[in-house]
């Protein structure tokens, strides 16, 4: 029979005499599959620990516990269930081998490791696969053979970069630290945001366990020791000597410049008064420039918020030290980040391409995370500045109670800001609803409408209007406006004559010729626009995401932005892309303040590539009818 407390089977014992009053040592046996001998040892054992409190005794050949001291049984009782609970995580036993290696002095052998754990030696070979794989990336590797002994090899700063980022819980929960240091640090630090502090005693801990063992860290790389200049290493190395008086210990420098790196690749202090004290890296605003550059190349998206400009700087200072010093931080919002803001994360990706070409580093994941959410931020506020209060005129024909009903529910979901005027019926006329941003109405008007009209019952779905009322904003920007509930806004940018399908024999720049041409012919693009193109491609690819290109330009044949598709019913290559669907973007010569439709458009865009069914159909729309069914989600799915 298995063991449900897993493979501690003093933990299983004690617990099967907690709930059964005796038993001889055949029956235990035949229960955890050990011997008989096997298990008088386990008895033997755990007398030891349970000596004071409780004793398992033997009467006539049957075994059952005697407990003497409650309260202490209990919490001896806790403390062998604990270690039982910790060990049976797999990530658990390779926190233990790895601070047993890490720990040691000679190499450790397969067979007392797995007794220590009291775990069998296929589990923890099976554990050491996994430990080698999850070293690797930091250049760590465990060598020998399970039968001569195993040793850990790498250089220290990885070992404690790995401790800190996958093991400090399990192996340094518990460690002591002196009360003068606890109180040092607290004090030194009392600027720093309390993420900082906690961050700060970790690296010090894992440094003074480390040092104070013989693991010294040794030499570092030349732009470490650039470190010193900065004011904050002053601070680490003014708290480095206070504590080694305490200690009776002399730390090098490369010591206090590992504690130093949790402060330098500090997350960007929430308060403007703390990030304001920090001394700003003089390379950082060069670098924003070209980040705010090239996005405005590939995305003609211009970033110019000042208050987004100065904490981006600071968030890109400590961003490229945590790149550069081997700092991670975890992002638990990455998902989200990445389903929710996509056009964000996308910016983020450009802004990560100018940090590799110009700093020489790869941005992570986490990091790209990070970038996004500062991008997101922008966007939102772009949003917000870009809103004005809506004057609303709502018509009614079945009496005042009933206007003021649908008033109240429309308050729910405009802005508080928002102007609502109610109408009868027979007063509304076509001058009067002009003056107004939006018009809802229970009835048929009796009049024409040249505003954004939405048709509403008495009693409503707010998540439907909202929707409504956000398509309303592009009102005056596009060239089709459908006040209905598809949530893709860009359906009422296209019509037939900006719908394109591709045959097999067309590459990449026929089709856009093509394209382009049309829209020529056509007046909605001015002549030249093809060449404009053609010389933005030349500074780096428009293909996005592997599998749909967005070249766009500026076109000066009128004052809207220009939308047009075309698919490739079969992917063509295209610079060592499969490329299937071209949106091609006229932009006006003056956008609108906030660029909010080709934000939007974008966004609408960068939805679509993540949408491999809804890219396939798009790809199979023979005909522009066929596309706007394709195109038609609805809102809120």
């Amino acid at each position: 029979m298995k063991n449900v407390f897993g493979d501690n089977r003093l933990a299983g014992i004690l617990q099967f005499f907690c709930r059964t009053p005796s038993a001889p040592v055949s029956a235990l046996a035949e229960r955890f599959e050990v011997s008989e001998r096997t298990v008088r040892n386990d008895l033997k054992q755990l007398n030891a620990e349970l000596e004071g409190c409780a004793v398992i005794e033997s009467v006539q050949g049957r075994y059952s516990l005697r407990i003497y001291d409650s309260a202490q049984f209990q919490s001896v009782r806790e403390r062998i269930l604990e270690t039982d609970e910790f060990l049976n995580s797999p990530q658990n036993r390779m926190d233990y081998t790895f601070g047993r290696l890490m720990r040691s002095v000679k190499p450790l052998l397969t067979d007392e490791l797995a007794y220590e754990m009291n775990v069998g030696r296929t589990t923890l070979v099976s554990d050491l696969k996994k430990l080698r794989a999850g070293l690797e990336p930091y250049q760590l590797s465990i060598l020998g053979k399970t039968s001569k002994g195993l040793v850990l090899q790498g250089r220290e700063s990885d070992i404690r970069h790995y401790i800190l980022e996958n093991s400090y819980e399990s192996l340094y929960r518990q460690y002591p630290l002196d009360v003068e240091v606890i109180d040092a640090v607290e004090d030194a630090l009392r600027p720093f945001e309390k993420t900082v502090q906690r961050n700060f005693r970790q690296f010090l801990t894992v440094m003074l366990d480390r040092f104070l063992t013989g693991h010294y860290i040794g030499q570092l790389s030349s732009q470490f020791y650039n470190l010193t200049a900065r004011p904050e290493f002053e601070v680490v190395d003014r708290l480095a000597e206070r504590i080694a008086g305490f200690l009776r210990v002399d730390f090098p420098v490369e010591e206090k410049l590992f504690i130093l790196l949790p402060i330098i690749g500090m997350r960007t202090p929430a308060d403007v008064k703390d990030m304001q004290s920090i001394e700003l890296d003089a390379a950082m605003r060069p670098l924003m420039e070209k980040v705010f550059r090239q996005i405005r190349l590939e995305m003609d998206i211009k970033l110019d918020s000042a208050a987004f400009s100065e904490e981006f700087l600071y968030h890109l200072m400590f961003m490229v030290n945590r790149l550069r010093f081997h700092v991670r931080l975890k992002n638990p919002m990455l998902d989200e980040l990445r389903g929710k803001y996509p056009l964000a994360w996308q910016m983020a990706g450009v802004a990560a391409g100018v940090v590799r070409d110009s700093c020489g580093l790869e941005v992570t994941e986490e990091e790209r995370g990070y970038l996004a959410s500062y991008f997101g931020v922008f966007l939102e506020e772009n949003e917000l500045r870009a809103a004005r209060p809506y004057r609303v005129a709502v018509v009614c024909g079945t009496g005042r109670v009933t206007a003021r009903l649908v008033a109240a529910q429309l308050k729910k979901v405009l802005d508080s800001s928002a102007e609502i005027t109610t109408f009868a019926d027979e007063k509304a006329t076509a001058e009067r609803l002009d003056e107004y941003d939006l018009v809802f109405t229970t009835v048929d008007l009796p009049c024409a409408c040249r505003r954004p009209l939405i048709r509403i019952h008495e009693i409503f779905s707010e998540q439907e209007l909202r929707h409504k009322i956000d398509k309303a904003r592009y009102w005056d920007q596009v060239d089709v406006p459908i006040m209905d509930n598809n949530w893709f806004v860009m359906v009422g940018l296209l019509d037939e004559s900006r719908f394109f399908v591709f045959d097999g024999q067309e590459d990449y720049e026929s089709a856009v010729a093509r394209m382009v041409q049309s829209l020529t012919g056509a007046g909605q693009v001015d002549p030249g626009f093809l060449e404009r193109l053609r010389a933005r491609e030349r500074k780096g690819t428009m293909v996005f995401d592997h599998a749909v290109a967005i070249p766009h330009s500026i076109q000066y044949a009128g004052d809207r932005l220009v939308l047009a598709v075309g698919v490739f019913p079969k992917p063509i290559e295209h610079k060592d892309h499969e490329l299937r669907v071209i949106f091609l973007i006229g932009l006006p010569e003056r956008l609108s303040s906030d660029d909010s439709l080709l934000i939007r458009v974008y966004d609408e865009i960068i939805c679509i590539t993540q949408d491999s069914a809804l890219l396939d159909k798009i790809t199979q729309a023979d005909c522009f009818q066929a596309l706007l069914r394709v195109l038609y989600r609805q809102a809120g799915e």
